[in-house]
């Protein structure tokens, strides 16, 4: 057969454009923000991570326009051998310093921090245990590590215990436990401090992926380890740039020697080009921003507490978030897309999720809010959440 044939056969994306019902790729024609221009529409922005609302920062953007100004477009290969700047060591020794670990390691996108870190620790003969609900990542990064992986039900401290205890280990095995701090989907936040407990009971090392969590949690946005006051106690932290640092790319912090094996043995770090000098240059600019200027991680703050309330006081189902990311879990699949649809059509973007990004019966509209929200907007959201969800039959 055709190795192509496959893909002729595909037709699930045309039926969709041709129902309507096609969510994917929406052309935005304005820079990312709290409103965005699509069709010549300015709609209310529901379906983006910027969560500090950066990407407009003036301070974010003069760095960025600076790096480039003084390293070019881009380091035209890999960190290894060719494009090692000082501006991607002086945002190690930045970041390290913020999340409170001894070295960090920048990866060229968020992805390929997951995949290239658990790749390089992982071993054939060793164990990695995730979340069933973490990040697909993380999924991938287990597959390329060759190591033996187990799963264990979301947020279940209980699960990881028998988990770990049902392991064939030796002495020449060792596990790796990897978790979201904050679910992309759904919003919740790992219980870190029991997760410790357990992962010290059985030796083994805890990764946390603080892609949604870093410069939200922590007293200063450090993450979700810092949330708990836990950061000692866990092994690596993960972070992306796509979003509240407003640029692209990401970074794993641990203990100095770790980090030197990942740099010198992940196969995704060594064989890929380094960050564009701009992206380096937007995060510095991001961390300088979320260390002097607070009022951006409260503002944040604010609208989450308001939008999680009001959304609860209507009816609707919000799982157990706890964060900025808020779904509105309606389960049926073509109500989902009903009312994501009824939602564009209204001036309100927010992103339809259904299997496999969720659990079978829990699909749902992912919103999530920015720091540059006004209060108008979020007055008109809930107004327009009302209406659709009385007329859809969700709320009464």
């Amino acid at each position: 057969m055709d190795i192509f044939q496959k893909c002729r056969d595909f037709d699930d994306a045309d039926i969709a454009r041709a129902s309507g019902y096609y969510p994917y790729f929406q052309v935005i024609e304005s820079e990312s923000d709290a409103t965005v221009l699509i069709d010549g529409r300015e709609l209310i922005m529901l379906g983006s991570n910027n969560y500090l609302g950066l990407t407009t920062h003036p301070h974010v953007r003069e760095r960025a326009r600076e790096a480039l100004e003084k390293w070019g477009p881009s380091c035209t290969g890999s960190r290894l051998l060719n494009g090692n700047f000082s501006i991607h060591e002086e945002l190690e020794r930045r970041l390290a310093a913020f999340v409170g670990k001894e070295a960090v390691l920048v990866f060229s996108t968020g992805f390929q921090t997951n995949l290239g870190t658990i790749s390089a620790i992982v071993g054939r003969h060793d164990h990695v245990v995730i979340d069933k609900d973490d990040h697909a990542s993380i999924y991938d990064g287990c597959k390329l590590s060759y190591g033996k992986v187990s799963r264990f039900e979301h947020n279940n401290v209980e699960g990881l215990r028998k988990t770990l205890a049902s392991l064939d280990t030796n002495d020449h095995a060792g596990i790796l436990v990897v978790v979201d701090g904050v679910f992309s989907m759904e919003g919740d936040i790992a219980p870190l401090p029991e997760m410790i407990a357990v992962c010290k009971e059985f030796g083994a090392r805890l990764m946390v992926d603080d892609a949604h969590a870093s410069g939200v949690l922590g007293p200063h946005g450090e993450g979700t380890s810092a949330h708990f006051g836990v950061t000692e106690d866990v092994d690596l932290i993960m972070g992306t740039f796509s979003k509240s640092f407003a640029s692209l790319g990401g970074f794993i912090a641990g203990d100095a020697n770790v980090i030197d094996f990942i740099k010198h043995n992940s196969r995704p770090f060594i064989f890929s080009a380094a960050m564009a000098p701009a992206s380096v240059g937007a995060c510095l600019g991001a961390l300088d921003v979320m260390e002097t200027e607070p009022q951006h991680r409260e503002r944040l703050w604010e609208i989450t507490r308001r939008m999680q309330k009001g959304y609860r006081d209507l009816g609707f189902d919000l799982g157990t978030s706890d964060t900025p990311v808020i779904p509105i879990i309606l389960g049926d699949e073509m109500l989902v897309f009903a009312f994501w649809k009824r939602l564009l059509e209204e001036g309100i973007f927010v992103n339809p999720v259904r299997p496999p990004a969720v659990p079978a019966g829990r699909s749902l509209l992912r919103t999530s809010y920015m720091a540059s929200h006004s209060d108008e907007q979020m007055d008109c959201v809930l107004e327009t959440f009302e209406r659709i969800g009385k007329e859809l039959g969700v709320i009464s």
